[in-house]
């Protein structure tokens, strides 16, 4: 029985955790490969090296540190505003460039304020994000690269700025004001490019080092997202723009801010809802609310839907011989791979584990094993490089897969029903030797008109 006396309580894994993240050698950054962590020292001194310079070379000024408030008030603002969709698309991009609407405000340090104040708002935001929005969650190593990717881009584009100052203000707040006639529209956009290139480039290769098991085009992301930056770059212009001439207009800038980010990050919101985090395939709810909307198509049109089922065989050993990042890298190597083996309105989806499943719109009873037998080749052709626990590089290939398969209506008549007659078509590939694909037989039920 405890007495209450703080000196006997047992600690908890949670406290160690907690006490963990003051150990510096208990920091997980160092668990990375050693290419990795020198990269990422590498880029943090590079970022703080230009701050302390300029810190004993810029004049701080009352004006400025009100910007600096102001600029921070809008972070905390816009931060409360978006805590539940930006913790979503945390987990969502995982493996890719996570763009948001930040770069407003750090675009609008760049022309307010000198680097050193400019970077105590790319520390501001990066530092509360952490505490308040991912609750301490993400490593906080990852943070801190991340604002120092920015604080590198930031005092890039302030260099590109400052080309066009006079000598004795170099290191100075770039003055919007003069930045007026012909000149100042491509001066804008050279900075608004580097700001974007730096940080997009420094982010991409750390994702590259990271997750040798994906795809390139995961680490580039999607292309469509870098218009948030564009987008972010511009609002941030237009917020010290008004600062400048006109700062009582500020709270409409920062209505038009939060109407911006709801707009434009509702609908990323809404495909997290439907998307498996870790695979990028349909989450196992949605793809089981779309067979049921296929099914009942297929019904209405007196036309055929096809159901796969597949299972990774013998995947639980890679987990335990190389460890969860490899099995990781893997699952995503395989939906890869499964994506580019199907039609585009095929529908593939992750149902847990290492099981996925297919919607075949149309398939019959000799198409499906066509189908299921091009995705069980296109598993085993890919291969896979990846990091083991060990911190050697892996390559893992010849991956096989166990595939049932079940077609409406001659197997079932309902999803449920043509899920259970995949899946025992399943276990009977995998009970036959494994690798290898079978068809659900024809039922009484599955048989009438």
């Amino acid at each position: 029985m405890s007495n209450g006396r703080p000196g006997n309580a047992v600690p908890t894994s949670e406290d160690a955790q907690i006490g963990a993240k003051w150990q510096p050698r208990r920091w997980t950054v160092w668990s990375h490969p050693r290419p990795v962590v020198v990269y990422i020292l590498l880029v943090e001194a590079m970022a703080l090296a230009p701050v302390a310079i300029t810190a004993r070379l810029t004049p701080i000024t009352p004006k400025s540190l009100l910007w600096l408030g102001l600029l921070m008030v809008g972070v905390v603002i816009h931060k409360e505003a978006s805590c539940a969709i930006e913790r979503i698309r945390e987990i969502d991009r995982e493996g890719s460039p996570h763009t948001n609407l930040q770069s407003i405000w750090f675009f609008a340090a760049i022309l307010m304020l000198p680097l050193p104040l400019a970077a105590a708002v790319v520390a501001f935001s990066y530092g509360y994000a952490w505490l308040r929005v991912y609750q301490r969650r993400p490593p906080l190593h990852r943070k801190v690269f991340s604002a120092a990717t920015i604080v590198l881009a930031t005092g890039t584009a302030q260099l590109a700025l400052s080309l066009t100052a006079a000598p004795g203000r170099r290191f100075a707040a770039p003055a919007i004001s003069t930045l007026t006639g012909p000149i100042a529209l491509p001066v804008i956009v050279a900075a608004g490019l580097l700001y974007w290139l730096i940080n997009y480039a420094l982010v991409v290769a750390i994702l590259i080092m990271t997750h040798p098991g994906n795809p390139g085009s995961k680490a580039l992301g999607d292309p469509t997202e870098q218009v948030l930056i564009g987008a972010g770059v511009c609002l941030g212009y237009g917020i010290a723009l008004v600062a400048d001439i006109r700062p009582w207009m500020l709270p409409i800038m920062l209505g038009l801010v939060l109407g911006l980010h709801v707009g434009l990050l509702v609908p990323h919101y809404q495909r997290a809802a439907r998307t498996d985090a870790k695979t990028g395939l349909a989450s196992v709810s949605f793809w089981y609310a779309q067979a049921e909307r296929e099914l009942a198509r297929a019904a209405g049109t007196d036309t055929t839907l096809g159901i796969l089922m597949i299972d990774l065989d013998r995947f639980k050993d890679i987990n335990d011989l190389y460890g969860h990042l490899c099995g990781d890298a893997v699952l995503n190597a395989v939906a890869g791979a499964m994506k580019d083996a199907v039609r585009s309105y095929d529908l593939v989806g992750r149902l847990g584990g290492e099981e996925f499943g297919a919607l075949i719109p149309g398939a019959t009873s000799e198409t499906i094993l066509a189908t299921a037998e091009r995705l069980r080749s296109a598993i085993k052709r890919a291969v896979v490089r990846s990091t083991a626990n060990n911190g050697a590089t892996v390559t893992i290939g010849n991956l096989t897969a166990s595939i049932g398969a079940a077609v409406f209506p001659a197997s079932a008549r309902t999803v449920t029903g043509l899920s259970q007659a995949a899946d025992a078509a399943l276990y009977f590939a995998k009970e036959n030797g494994r690798d290898q694909a079978h068809l659900a037989p024809v039922t009484g039920a599955g048989a009438q008109a």
